[in-house]
């Protein structure tokens, strides 16, 4: 489909997007704590958030495997990975996140654009259903929003619209794209719920409470386009 075809691109992002993964980590949590005690738990999460900080998004499985460094022979270790791989992620997809995927197709193609590793990420999507609700258009970088070009190549389009729990990434998106994109903030998740991180960084060109309000959402004056048939 050539970029005249393809006049709107969706483009969503997945963490506290359209799936609850600050309830993922609390779930993870519990399940480190009564699987290997307050210490262990604690230890595991202050390795993720070197890792984070390291790489720039979240690594489950590489903190994981950090964390082995420090327990060469405990065979516990197995049951945490399996915890991660076989987490039930479809329970925690925001309810009316399918609608609002289903409904923005009406406008334009919907696509995932998510930061994350080559690993679980795509396995997370797999599982939530993410990933055949957008028909396997899916795109996963290490920092998405310095790979505009690429997402350009893939899905051309004369307009995109980029909907994602977090301001920074908005912000610096439209700072590429200009008025080619246009911003929709859901305000979920902790980063969204941060009044510090929000202040930063400039207002989106909309902002809604929760995701399943874009499953009614009118975006024929926003877009200046017709709802497809």
């Amino acid at each position: 489909m050539s970029a005249e075809d393809r006049s709107t691109v969706f483009l969503f992002d997945v963490d506290n997007t359209l799936l609850d993964n600050d309830g993922v980590q609390a779930d993870l949590g519990e399940h480190l704590e009564r699987e290997f005690g307050r210490a262990k738990r604690d230890r595991y999460w202050a390795i993720f958030e070197e890792l984070r900080a390291q790489l720039g998004y979240a690594d489950y499985l590489g903190a994981l495997q950090r964390y082995r460094l420090e327990n060469l022979d405990d065979p516990q270790l197995l049951l945490m990975s399996s915890f991660l791989v076989d987490y039930p992620f479809t329970s925690r997809v925001y309810p009316g996140a399918f609608g609002a995927l289903e409904h923005c197709r009406r406008w334009g193609e919907t696509i995932i654009l998510s930061d994350g590793d080559v690993v679980f990420q795509p396995r997370k999507i797999q599982r939530s259903g993410l990933w055949d609700a957008v028909e396997g258009r899916v795109l996963i970088y290490l920092h998405k929003e310095k790979m505009l070009e690429s997402v350009e190549r893939r899905f051309p389009a004369r307009r995109y619209v980029m909907v994602d729990d977090k301001l920074r990434i908005l912000a610096a998106m439209k700072s590429s794209w200009g008025s080619k994109l246009t911003t929709v903030f859901p305000r979920q998740g902790h980063y969204a719920l941060d009044p510090a991180e929000v202040a930063k960084y400039p207002r989106a060109d909309v902002t809604v409470e929760r995701i399943d309000e874009l499953a009614s959402y009118d975006f024929s004056t926003l877009l200046g386009i017709e709802a497809s048939v």
